[in-house]
């Protein structure tokens, strides 16, 4: 059975954020478009794996051989737990380590907050042919910054004008942006968390200061509703994917990126060289 096969509507536009979205009435345990259970999204996903490495293959190669400047920006956000590990293990884990430009973001050091916010984004934007992984990204200027106060009200406000703009400029540029909250319920983290602490070749993944974060839940619920809002755009939108279930996460986020990567309709870049020629004299050699 095909990868496609499993999937009884497209799921994109059923994960995608539109008008009238709203993040409180999102089910986090639903598998939008997807018709099997478990071991069928496994299956796709195992599937999917090969055609994703394919297609970043010809991405690739075709910045290196045909001049192709176009690239695709993975933006991955979500509460902690959510599964962004998984997806940069299991999903980008099955494609050549060198056509990855993986950048986590963490709080920032002196010298970037010397900087304007979006001063360390630039510099690990993804170059040509490459697929860039944002590991949480400048959204966190705009969640943590809002909901702990971090920048006056005003600051926020300027920040998502400054966010539209910023990926506009990639998009420009020849960027595939493609921005997925992972969207997990808040008794699904409890569970991941307790797990940690029942396991002990998981606590190593436990932060005190998650809990912290739980007591503020509702209030990043309302944060990333407003990001929904003003930075959800035609050219660089959202995708709020179901993450109670790790399996049809990783699967969705890979339908998005093979989705990206086939629309560019990529084919093997042509040779720059005379390949007779090149045949003769290797023969020769």
């Amino acid at each position: 059975m095909g990868r496609e096969a499993f999937w009884g509507e497209d799921p994109t536009p059923l994960l995608r954020v539109g008008p009238g979205f709203r993040l409180v009435d999102a089910a986090s345990d639903a598998t939008p478009g997807f018709d099997g259970g478990k071991r069928a999204g496994q299956a796709a996903l195992a599937e999917g794996a090969g055609i994703l490495a394919d297609q970043q293959e010809l991405l690739f190669a075709n910045s290196r051989m045909g001049g192709d400047e176009r690239r695709i920006l993975l933006v991955l956000q979500a509460m902690d737990t959510a599964g962004k590990g998984g997806i940069v293990r299991h999903v980008m884990g099955a494609v050549d380590p060198q056509g990855v430009q993986l950048a986590a973001f963490k709080k920032p050091t002196r010298a970037e907050l010397a900087h304007d916010f979006l001063w360390r984004i630039h510099a690990r934007a993804p170059e040509a042919g490459m697929i860039g992984v944002f590991d949480r990204s400048h959204y966190e200027d705009v969640l943590i910054g809002r909901v702990r106060h971090l920048a006056p009200p005003e600051e926020i406000e300027r920040r998502y004008g400054a966010i539209v703009d910023f990926e506009n400029e990639l998009v420009d540029a020849g960027t595939t942006v493609v921005k997925v909250m992972l969207h997990v319920s808040k008794a699904e983290q409890k569970a991941r968390l307790r797990e940690r602490l029942d396991r002990p070749d998981k606590h190593w993944k436990y932060q005190p200061g998650d809990v912290d974060e739980r007591m503020l839940w509702d209030d990043y619920r309302d944060a990333y509703q407003t990001v929904f809002e003003r930075t959800s755009t035609e050219r660089a939108p959202w995708f709020a994917v179901p993450a109670d279930r790790k399996w049809y996460a990783r699967l969705a986020v890979q339908h998005l990126l093979i989705e990206a990567l086939e629309a560019m309709d990529l084919d093997w870049p042509k040779a720059d060289f005379d390949v007779a020629a090149e045949r003769a004299r290797l023969e020769a050699s």
